[in-house]
């Protein structure tokens, strides 16, 4: 049934969509256009085994995420690091920078949380997933999905917290410490 879709309106609707979550995973652009590219790939190879069309979107979500997962288990096993890069990972953005892109500060603090809260954060407020369609493209149970975003933004609230200058929570740490 899904062969019946037709590849040009799968990438117009969903590219830019997929395109995000994948920034989101990997901070990257050149990374999330692979990524993203990858996806279609894997859709094109198998896309005609799905049975049900209305399930395009959550099939192209979940493609991206375990293509993310397998890419970053082989990064893992096989690490690579040009030499003229390696100085400007280590490098911080600077906070005025940040402060002046929002989007940009959004996704920088998206990477400082734990990697486990990462894809579904990304997924809920980037895509606008439910959690039942999150649960499915990251094939964990639904409570896991609602403790993983609660999680994460509560990490998400420190961060955004602590970049501000003379925030309570700052203060009195200075001034009780």
């Amino acid at each position: 049934m899904a062969a019946n879709v037709d590849f040009e309106s799968l990438v117009s609707r969903y590219y830019r969509a997929l395109y995000q979550f994948a920034f989101s995973l990997t901070r990257e652009e050149a990374e999330a256009s692979d990524l993203t590219q990858q996806t279609y790939y894997v859709w094109a190879k198998k896309g005609h085994q799905l049975r049900d069309a209305s399930k395009v979107k959550t099939w192209l979500f979940t493609t991206l995420h375990r293509e993310f997962l397998k890419k970053r288990r082989r990064d893992e096993r096989f690490p690579h690091v040009e030499l003229e890069h390696a100085d400007s990972d280590l490098t911080p953005v600077m906070p005025s920078v940040v402060n002046q892109l929002d989007g940009a500060s959004v996704m920088q603090a998206l990477g400082r949380i734990d990697e486990l809260y990462q894809a579904p954060l990304a997924l809920f407020y980037l895509e606008q997933h439910s959690y039942r369609e999150i649960a499915e493209i990251l094939d964990v149970p639904i409570g896991t999905v609602q403790s993983r975003i609660a999680r994460g933004k509560a990490q998400l609230q420190r961060i955004f917290l602590d970049s501000i200058p003379n925030a309570p929570a700052q203060n009195q740490k200075a001034h009780h410490g």
